[in-house]
């Protein structure tokens, strides 16, 4: 019987930054808010050959990873690179394809 958790949190946390970074519109997303931060959704939305309404799940996705974070304004929201997670991810990433000896 199995008691522990089979994955640790390092890897529990890699495997969600990748899978925030798995469609390019989120790449895309990601690219234009490390240029330009903070952003509102309506500009992303006017860059991107998708639907307003698709845009917000892909911000939804990535803020739910802690790749961006947002900001309301009612009727709007900034949107913006959080610096901490970003690292993060990062230096796991970098860890990851490292090469093991």
């Amino acid at each position: 019987m199995i008691t522990s958790q089979p994955y640790s949190i390092t890897e529990e946390k890699l495997a969600a930054y990748a899978k925030a970074l798995g469609h390019p519109a989120r790449i895309f997303i990601l690219n234009f808010l490390s240029h330009q931060c903070p952003c509102f959704a309506g500009d992303l939305s006017e860059r991107l050959p998708i639907a307003p309404s698709t845009v917000s799940q892909h911000l939804k996705a990535l803020k739910e990873a802690g790749l961006i974070q947002g900001t309301i304004t009612p009727p709007t929201i900034k949107y913006c690179i959080n610096r901490e997670n970003w690292a993060e991810a990062k230096a796991l990433l970098q860890g990851f394809f490292e090469e093991k000896s």
